[in-house]
C-alpha cells in the first residue's frame, strides 16, 4: 500500500475572482491529486488535497502562487482527513 497524506488548505490573498479554484483543480487532476477546493465567505479559498506526500507536496508549492492573476499571501497548512477518489470544486462555504 501507497503511503498517502491529507492536508487541510486555507489560501489567503486576490485568491477569488480570479479562476484559482478553477486553476487549482485543473492543476490537481494533473498531478493526480485527490480532494476538493472552495470559495470561503471570508474572502479566502479552502482546499483539502490527498495523494502521495511527492504530489502533495507539489500541488502546496503551486497554491503558493496560484493561478497568473491570483495573488497570494498566506498558505496555512494543517492536517487533513479523509478518503478522495478524485478532485472536485465545492460550493462555497
Amino acid at each position: 500500500m501507497l503511503m498517502t497524506v491529507t492536508k487541510h488548505l486555507v489560501i489567503s490573498g486576490r485568491v477569488q475572482g480570479v479562476g484559482y479554484r478553477f486553476y487549482m483543480q485543473r492543476k490537481a487532476r494533473q498531478m493526480g491529486v485527490a480532494g476538493w477546493v472552495r470559495n470561503r465567505g471570508d474572502g479566502t479559498v479552502e482546499a483539502v488535497v490527498h495523494g502521495s506526500p511527492g504530489q502533495v507536496n507539489a500541488i502546496v508549492a503551486w497554491a503558493r502562487h496560484g493561478p497568473p492573476s491570483a495573488v497570494v499571501a498566506e498558505v496555512k497548512i494543517s492536517d487533513g482527513s479523509g478518503e478522495y477518489a478524485g478532485f472536485e470544486t465545492r460550493q462555497t462555504e
